[in-house]
């Protein structure tokens, strides 16, 4: 597992100190792209699913904003319930149901804002990490007959290009010592872990499914080994009958 490539920072006193105190951050970075991150600026969020702090970060790989919600004291916490989201605008924003990624996002700030402490990482990772234009793409190649996996490949990329770095480096920024993940995925886990996240537990976040996306969510299951148990799609009474053969008299 290799090192984490910058040291904790400071810790200080409240999250409006860590735009301060990470003005002039500049470390090696996180992972093979050696990114960076710094606190730009923090504000308050009261939101429909409770009330949070809202933690701006810039990074130095490609200039996207990235953002920490943040429930209560997080700042230095162990086993911390967190959330790891990408970017989706067709699901958060216009409520697509392609996909689940609305649902997990309003079920995690609903249960985070329920508990005493947590905090939920949304990064701009669209697609998974092929950008919206691909994304918009592979949809066209899903309604051909391809699953996600197979879209992505047609189009040049690998399943899934998304990449924690960032999120590591966030998550070192507030001083977190282990997270709780909130995930069925194992490669979040695994990604974390490898940049030196401490995760000391998984908290499953199944989202039942639609109509629309129960391929999509069986193929994360096939093929990308997501945790998911699905419920048993319901047995049409005809399924019952007897098998009639016939003559070919």
């Amino acid at each position: 597992m290799p090192t984490t490539p910058c040291t904790a920072s400071p810790k200080v006193a409240t999250l409006e100190d860590l735009v301060e105190r990470d003005k002039d951050h500049d470390c090696p970075g996180f992972g093979i792209h050696h990114i960076c991150v710094r606190v730009e600026a923090v504000a308050d969020l009261p939101t429909r699913f409770g009330h949070f702090r809202v933690v701006a970060f810039w990074n130095n790989r490609d200039g996207k904003e990235h953002v920490a919600i943040v429930h209560g004291d997080v700042m230095g916490a162990a086993d911390l319930p967190t959330r790891l989201h990408s970017e989706c605008l067709t699901g958060d924003v216009m409520g697509s149901l392609r996909c689940d990624c609305r649902d997990q996002l309003e079920t995690a700030l609903r249960k985070l804002g329920s508990m005493e402490r947590g905090l939920l990482l949304y990064l701009r990772q669209e697609g998974r990490g092929i950008g919206l234009v691909n994304k918009i793409r592979a949809y066209a190649l899903q309604e051909k007959g391809l699953d996600t996996v197979q879209a992505n490949r047609a189009l040049g990329f690998r399943d899934d290009e998304r990449d924690y770095a960032v999120a590591a480096h966030m998550l070192m920024s507030l001083n977190v010592q282990s997270v709780r993940l909130m995930t069925n995925n194992p490669d979040k886990i695994r990604q974390l872990e490898q940049l030196g996240t401490k995760v000391s537990g998984r908290i499953p976040h199944v989202i039942p499914p639609n109509d629309y996306n129960r391929f999509y969510l069986e193929t994360k299951v096939a093929r990308s080994g997501h945790q998911i148990d699905l419920p048993v799609r319901p047995r049409l009474s005809e399924q019952d009958d007897p098998v009639i053969v016939e003559s070919e008299i």
